[in-house]
């Protein structure tokens, strides 16, 4: 199992590139590619802090009971959490998914049920809601939000928070595999703006940490 990356280039204070990785198995090709551009104070621990938040995503998908989701809408004014990802990824996804609902056991229950969890697939054709609906409650946590649509929204609804995703494409071996990058961004509940990213390196206990200040709007 290889890794592949999807890069976007970043502006941190130092000038530095932010990379995004993917998760997905086999193929030889080079996915890297410029995405977007960030600028972000310099990374203390799991987190980077944006200086320029991102704006939510224009994003109506369907849901894990095939009802219509208007991302924007359905979060406006509260902590959110989102994630780019498929429900046969072999590592990363259901690893981050776990993670994160590891820590918001942790949080008080009125904080839990504040936050926000959106997990939307980098691969429609096999992740319908039905299959999302199966897969969410055992990869995280039952009240995690999975939604689903067509691959041409969702790609431009990742671009505008700076994450690539690709078509999934078949190996020789006929395993198929999504290529997408691997962030998870926080929004705020006060601007509504995106202004945190973890990386796939992020543990259970990092989000541990930053998820009560994350619910309130704090830079963690």
């Amino acid at each position: 199992m290889r890794k592949k990356t999807v890069l976007t280039a970043a502006a941190l204070t130092a000038v530095a590139a932010l990379t995004l990785s993917a998760c997905g198995s086999g193929g030889d090709g080079d996915a890297s590619k410029p995405v977007a551009d960030v600028s972000a104070q310099p990374k203390t621990k799991a987190a980077t802090v944006l200086d320029k938040p991102f704006e939510k995503p224009d994003l109506v998908l369907k849901d894990t009971e095939g009802k219509t989701y208007d991302f924007r809408e359905e979060t406006k004014g509260k902590p959110t959490l989102i994630y780019f990802g498929y429900t046969h990824c072999p590592d990363v996804c259901p690893l981050t998914m776990s993670n994160i609902a590891i820590a918001r056991k942790a949080l008080p229950k009125a904080d839990q049920d504040k936050l926000q969890v959106v997990f939307i697939t980098t691969d429609p054709e096999r992740d319908t809601s039905a299959e999302l609906a199966k897969w969410l409650p055992s990869a995280g946590d039952p009240t995690f939000v999975g939604l689903t649509g067509d691959f041409p929204t969702i790609q431009a609804g990742a671009r505008q928070v700076g994450i690539g995703i690709e078509p999934a494409t078949k190996e020789k071996d006929g395993s198929v595999v999504s290529m997408h990058g691997a962030q998870v961004i926080a929004f705020s509940p006060k601007t509504d703006g995106g202004y945190v990213l973890y990386g796939e390196d992020t543990t259970a206990d990092d989000y541990t940490k930053d998820l009560p200040k994350l619910v309130k709007g704090e830079t963690p």
